[in-house]
């Protein structure tokens, strides 16, 4: 990060790093099935993409943050989205296999994955990552990501707390918990004890150097993180422990809670038609700047709430983007 005087935000070139899989895909359900050993691993909201979300997001992107420059699509070999169009040289798909040691593939773990993004080759200096559950849903500018004032990250945290440092190794926490729990023992040995909220699930802005600063600040623990095919005890979750490592060592910045739930909103998809109908009502009439529609359909998803929900997208962004066939 620029010391001194801070650079123009705006003049910043970005570009969009997705993390994307669809087990529906030739082949992806049988190689999943081959290397898993729990129910975790073959659990459908991770690997599913019922609601084609990444192509509206990528709607998303062209409506409300034209600024961004380039898109990389990073999959497994041989993905590919059943709607993408190569006219548009802007987006790329970048196998795991580009980047990935041969000896970690195939890859589900999605913590493994993220711990790669930044050496995409061609990819900008800062960059935003983004899962394909979130979209923009207003104008987002460079500096809802980056203070104009001192350069530094921001980061929106949430009212929920994390899982402790001591129920790290707890698996009725179940992989993603245990993982915050184990980000927070990390941190809490390198920086002090603390009771950490949630990052809300929105884009992350990262600038390569510090996420590779990150990564060599606890190589032992990435390294057992690379080598797990499945999210496992002792992984590190990226995207939650790079906002504090921004923050703790002067990089970043705490937004408030009324920021995060004003700019951003975020809607966990169940089998509950009411409950659904309300968020995505919420949603239309707030217009949030950043929202999530996460995956917690279970095996069997109700036809009606992802009918419901489609409609709701394609109302949202009517226009195909010009990534689209």
């Amino acid at each position: 990060m620029q010391k001194g005087n801070p650079m123009k935000v705006d003049s910043i070139p970005i570009d969009i790093v997705y993390t994307w899989v669809d087990d529906q895909l030739p082949g992806y359900r049988n190689q999943l099935q081959q290397y898993a050993d729990s129910k975790h691993d073959t659990n459908p909201n991770r690997t599913r993409d019922n609601l084609d979300l990444l192509k509206y997001s990528l709607r998303s992107v062209e409506m409300y943050v034209p600024w961004i420059r380039n898109i990389y699509i990073f999959t497994s070999r041989p993905q590919v989205p059943e709607w993408f169009s190569y006219r548009n040289n802007r987006i790329k798909v970048i196998h795991h296999d580009e980047i990935i040691h041969s000896e970690l593939l195939p890859t589900f773990n999605s913590f493994c994955i993220a711990s790669y993004v930044h050496q995409i080759k061609g990819l900008s200096d800062y960059f935003l990552y983004i899962e394909d559950d979130m979209l923009f849903g207003n104008h987002t500018g460079i500096d809802d990501f980056i203070s104009s004032t001192d350069n530094k990250v921001l980061i929106y945290p949430r009212i929920r707390k994390t899982t402790k440092a001591e129920k790290r190794n707890d698996s009725k926490q179940g992989p993603w918990d245990m993982a915050l729990g184990y980000c927070n023992h990390l941190l809490n040995i390198s920086y002090g004890w603390r009771n950490r909220a949630s990052v809300n699930h929105v884009p992350l802005m990262v600038e390569k150097k510090n996420w590779g600063d990150m990564i060599e600040k606890w190589p032992d623990s990435f390294e057992v993180t690379r080598q797990s095919r499945f999210r496992s005890k002792f992984n590190i979750a990226p995207e939650y422990l790079y906002p504090y490592f921004m923050l703790y060592t002067g990089r970043g910045k705490l937004k408030g809670l009324h920021s995060t739930y004003k700019k951003t909103f975020y809607l966990g998809l169940e089998n509950n038609r009411l409950l659904i109908a309300t968020g995505l009502a919420i949603i239309k009439l707030m217009q949030p700047k950043i929202y999530c529609l996460n995956d917690n359909f279970g095996n069997n998803p109700d036809v009606h709430v992802v009918n419901m929900t489609r409609k709701f997208l394609d109302d949202y962004y009517p226009v195909k983007s010009s990534f689209e066939i």
